[in-house]
């Protein structure tokens, strides 16, 4: 620790990430700082051009409402969002960013991102609210907006921020360190917006051995963002509605254009289409198996009973979908060009954003004009902008938001100072890359307000600093001091490896909490003796070791890893029913219950030691 140089960082407003929410919230903060004399930094754990959800690219922008073009209302997308997530949302955050994401994605556009386009120059839509980009730079334009806007001497890649600093009920800072030097950052601000994503890995992957890395969601989001606000002891909301999506099995290649651009169909092995064969399963979730488009999750549950029964695999129909769309020419010729497009399109959308599904294919002599190939739903992620909906509970826009939902600032958490945007911010599901990254400007904006309306200069106990200095630097002395006691560095009485904490909690996550090998089912009382083993892996992580700064950050990943674990362990507990089949089925609670349409929200009080659990009512706007 002596060798370590502690870095003070002072500033006005800090933005916690460096993906599409902190690229947006740092366009708009450096706006609204300029107006009211403040300064802003960002502090990401990544490079920013390559930081977040949307690092390896995009084949398309999934919220665009099109409000001005008469295509659909605000009312319209909050409504797809209620019904997706079974009756659970905010309706006045999904609002909010709903009526913004148009400017949004048109300031994309404004940048230098590609949009498709038809020939009267209309957007190609993939389906009602998706349009096709041509984005495997999406992020770097992005990044580069946010970049320009604050200036690079505002910006600090490659640190990490592991630990929020609260004095009195108020955010006045945080900590971290450089996963490149021997420094240690104390940041002071007076408004903090945490947008550092989602979790995955807390679950064990489908894909293992050198695979692992392999995910859907960017393998080293670790649920900065969960711990930060629940660490800040922040009301959390939806901590147990994890996301599982459908993908192309093994390289977790999207299916989305597969479904709405080529009008592709799933089918199980029997060649059967259990969207069809099942359809009377839908009537057990009314109201919500009703409605059109299916709920993402009771989809997912039709291709599961299949699995379940033997069925299995799951193809997707990409040679019948091609031979459709080219048999629609007029002549042989057309056909055959028609044929080429398709094709082209078909490995673009891979090569975009999911590299490795194109070379799976090419492995595998796999012609997606020729034969189907697999899909498979994968393991669990915590996210709050895709399908997902776990967060910290924040305000709503004092305009929209009923006066339960409205405490002073847009999309400031229960502490003071603290706001969250992206996968940060709780129940307001299906904002997707655009919807963050407008979230993250009006999350900027609100945080700007309340900066220059709170001016007094932050104050920070250095005895606590330095005591969390110790602490987050530990795992580096402990294995320097114990590095000797056996010859292999991987095996030692005194430290564990990042790599074996993380499987560690993946296994248990993974078989108590409703993983892929359970068919993500799990009861009661798995749930309870899943937080008895967590409860023995949280002690066991004050013995973390690590012999040099990537695995430090390995480290403390795990660690925000295990309190997004908990979290969810806890809520799924709480809630009594099963709500969301196709995400997590409770054999103890095998169906929806009325009394519980209401908002699961914990929060942990870091004075004591303890959790809250509390139900929150839902507020319907529409």
């Amino acid at each position: 620790m002596a060798n370590f140089e502690t870095v003070e960082v002072k500033t006005d407003v800090l933005i916690l990430g460096g993906g599409m929410a902190a690229c947006g919230a740092a366009v708009e903060a450096a706006y609204w700082a300029k107006k009211n004399n403040l300064k802003v930094a960002l502090v990401d754990k990544a490079a920013m051009d390559r930081s977040g959800a949307v690092a390896m690219g995009l084949s398309a922008i999934n919220q665009y409402v099109g409000v001005k073009d008469g295509q659909n209302s605000v009312k319209d997308y909050v409504e797809y969002v209620r019904n997706d997530l079974m009756g659970i949302t905010r309706e006045d955050l999904v609002a909010n960013i709903a009526r913004h994401v148009d400017s949004t994605v048109h300031l994309f556009e404004k940048w230098g991102l590609p949009i498709w386009k038809d020939k009267e120059g209309h957007y190609v839509h993939e389906g009602r609210w998706q349009l096709m980009i041509n984005g495997e730079s999406y992020k770097i334009v992005v990044a580069e907006a946010a970049k320009n806007a604050l200036g690079m001497d505002n910006i600090y890649e490659r640190v990490f921020v592991t630990e929020p600093l609260v004095e009195k009920g108020k955010i006045v800072g945080a900590v971290g360190f450089s996963v490149r030097e021997n420094k240690f950052y104390v940041f002071k601000a007076k408004s903090v917006v945490a947008a550092m994503g989602g979790a995955v890995h807390v679950f064990k992957p489908r894909s293992g051995g050198e695979g692992l890395g392999r995910s859907w969601y960017p393998p080293f989001n670790s649920g900065a963002s969960a711990y930060f606000t629940i660490k800040a002891g922040a009301e959390m909301t939806c901590q147990e509605v994890r996301f599982i999506p459908v993908r192309f099995k093994d390289a977790y290649g999207p299916v989305g254009a597969w479904f709405l651009l080529f009008k592709s169909r799933a089918t199980n092995g029997l060649g059967e289409n259990y969207m069809e064969t099942r359809r009377d399963e839908l009537e057990n979730w009314a109201p919500y198996g009703k409605v059109k488009p299916v709920p993402a999750n009771l989809r997912n549950w039709l291709m599961m009973l299949d699995v379940m029964e033997g069925k299995g695999p799951i193809y997707m129909r990409t040679e019948e979908a091609i031979e459709r769309l080219s048999s629609e020419a007029a002549d042989e010729k057309e056909r055959k060009k028609k044929l080429k497009e398709l094709e082209s399109e078909a490995w673009e959308d891979f090569l975009d954003m999911t590299i490795s599904q194109a070379l799976l294919w090419a492995a595998t002599n796999t012609m997606p004009e020729e034969r189907p190939s697999e899909i498979a739903a994968c393991e669990p992620y915590f996210i709050g902008s895709h399908s997902g909906a776990s967060g910290a509970w924040v305000s709503g826009p004092e305009d929209l938001a009923p006066k339960e939902y409205f405490w002073g600032y847009a999309h400031m958490t229960t502490i003071n100072g603290l706001f969250a945007a992206g996968d940060a911010s709780g129940a307001s599901s299906h904002k997707f890359s655009s919807g963050s990254h407008a979230e993250g400007r009006i999350t900027a904006k609100a945080a700007c307000k309340y900066a220059a309306e709170n001016p007094a200069e932050p104050t920070v106990d250095n005895a606590k600093i330095e005591a969390l200095k110790e602490r987050i630097l530990r795992p580096l002395d402990l294995y320097e001091k114990n590095k000797n006691a056996t010859t292999d560095e991987t095996v030692n009485p005194e430290y564990i490896t990042p790599h074996q904490y993380m499987f560690r909690l993946q296994k248990l996550m993974d078989e108590y909490a409703g993983g892929v090998s359970t068919n993500f089912k799990t009861s009661d009382k798995l749930l309870e003796k899943g937080l008895e083993l967590l409860k023995f892996l949280k002690e066991d992580s004050e013995k973390l070791g690590a012999k040099n700064l990537h695995e430090l950050m390995r480290c403390w990943e795990n660690i925000h890893r295990t309190w997004q674990a908990e979290a969810h362990i806890r809520t799924i507990l709480f809630r009594e029913e099963t709500r969301w089949p196709g995400y997590y089925f409770r054999s103890d609670k095998p169906k929806m219950d009325d009394k519980w349409k209401v908002f699961a929200n914990c929060k942990y009080d870091p004075a004591n030691d303890s959790w809250e659990m509390m139900k929150r009512d839902i507020i319907s706007i529409y």
